[in-house]
């Protein structure tokens, strides 16, 4: 087991948003989290990267074990150096280069040398095809192509996990597929994925695991098969015939 996390309750005000969150993940998994918006999945990674503080639970990542609600400095940083985020709006330094933006990391995060940082970011940018916009700013490039680099951002550090939250959503229809296929390869590369999303062709398909989430806690989890054909509980199978549409490719 990679990750687990018991009991992870969250609050903001009088509202209770994390309800007792138990879970677990294996190395080369991908989770996918699917469910209705507004129902605590993107507060629920927040969590797992200490963007947000827990009020109660406990995470367990590789032999370490962390009060969720008081962590020290040390285990967050612990924490943040083998995960990763990729976010709904990318988050990329507006005042870099795509090829800086995947340095930095590199640079201040593993102490890795400038100019060897940049051969290594300019070789993400080459797997990707993004080589020509390399000296690009952000608000020089796309919203799929800034998606892609943060994703590189993020893959490129060799976190042990990659936290997605609804990496597409922010993005323009036509633009989804380059992003979604950028991820399935990482997949199929063993990289060990959580994510967070709407695409229901994503979960159906490259998901290892899938947990519908709903009203702040896990309703149902199973295999893609489970879930999608044969849901146990009523509310899941009432949220996979509304999301039924959306079992597509993002290229049919």
């Amino acid at each position: 087991m990679l990750l687990e996390v018991k009991n992870l309750h969250k609050r903001f005000n009088d509202k209770e948003i994390l309800k007792g969150i138990d879970f677990s993940i294996d190395s080369g998994e991908v989770v996918v989290i699917i469910g209705p918006s507004g129902s605590g999945k993107t507060t629920l990674l927040r969590n797992l990267n200490f963007l947000e503080s827990a009020d109660q639970g406990t995470l367990r990542l590789q032999d370490q074990q962390i009060d969720l609600a008081n962590p020290t400095k040390e285990q967050v940083q612990w924490v943040r150096r083998h995960t990763a985020m990729v976010f709904q709006n990318y988050n990329l330094f507006k005042n870099k280069t795509a090829l800086q933006n995947i340095a930095e990391g590199l640079i201040y995060g593993q102490g890795i040398e400038q100019k060897k940082a940049e051969a290594i970011a300019l070789q993400a940018l080459k797997t990707l095809g993004l080589e020509e916009q390399k000296d690009h700013y952000p608000s020089q490039l796309s919203g799929g192509q800034q998606q892609r680099i943060g994703i590189a951002r993020a893959t490129v550090l060799h976190p042990e996990i990659v936290l997605f939250d609804e990496p597409t959503s922010a993005l323009d229809p036509e633009l989804v597929g380059t992003v979604m296929d950028d991820m399935q390869h990482l997949a199929k590369q063993g990289q060990t994925m959580i994510v967070v999303t709407h695409q229901m062709w994503f979960a159906r398909n490259v998901a290892t695991r899938v947990i519908f989430f709903a009203d702040g806690h896990i309703v149902e989890t199973g295999t893609p098969t489970e879930i999608f054909e044969h849901p146990q509980k009523e509310r899941t199978r009432q949220f996979i015939v509304t999301g039924g549409k959306l079992l597509v490719r993002w290229d049919d």
